[in-house]
């Protein structure tokens, strides 16, 4: 089990990773080695070191529910780095990950927009749209990065087109990150002698 593509905030987090080697092909192993992972997000004073315990020869590593409760929902960014005795170290892996928000909570539940950015802008396109066609007048919109007062149908009609073809594979990634195969492959199957 490798660094996972997504956290939720608030769960325990825990995976483990085997030994490794250094570019001229020494062994990166516990107990001689030790790896650190450094995360972090775009957000000031945000973000989390996470050391590891030996397992067999390789590593294990666990966030405490605690700790990643405080995690912003978004992109991350994760560096692993191994070190031998305080006196060599050198980076083994780097990535990224996302947390989303958890759906938990105590007493009364608060509101919760699950959607992703890509389909809260482009549910905003959509209600720009039906407004131009009533007739109505487009308000002060922001959609991504972008803010206009005014946008022309034909814009519009090319960002939402441009909106879906990136929430479809947002989608596409999201299920193949859930175990569920990926939507795009396309299986035969042959009966019989050829």
């Amino acid at each position: 089990m490798t660094f996972p593509q997504q956290i939720i905030a608030g769960d325990l987090v825990q995976w483990r990773i085997p030994e490794t080697k250094d570019a001229f092909d020494n062994p990166i192993n516990s107990p001689d080695w030790s790896v650190t992972y450094y995360l972090r997000t775009n957000t000031s004073s945000e973000g989390a070191t996470v050391n590891s315990s030996a397992y067999l020869s390789g590593f294990e590593f666990s966030i405490p529910a605690a700790t990643t409760v405080n995690f912003d929902a978004g992109n991350w960014f994760y560096q692993a780095v191994a070190n031998k005795s305080g006196q060599q170290s050198q980076t083994i892996f780097r990535g990224s990950f996302k947390v989303l928000a958890s759906q938990a909570y105590t007493g009364t539940p608060a509101a919760f927009d699950g959607r992703s950015q890509l389909q809260k802008d482009l549910d905003l396109i959509e209600t720009a749209i039906r407004n131009i066609l009533s007739g109505g007048v487009i308000q002060e919109y922001k959609i991504g990065t972008r803010t206009a007062k005014k946008y022309e149908l034909a814009e519009l009609l090319v960002l939402k087109s441009q909106l879906k073809v990136e929430l479809v594979r947002e989608k596409q990634a999201e299920t193949i990150a859930n175990g569920l195969g990926n939507p795009r492959a396309t299986f035969v199957r042959f009966n019989g002698a050829y």
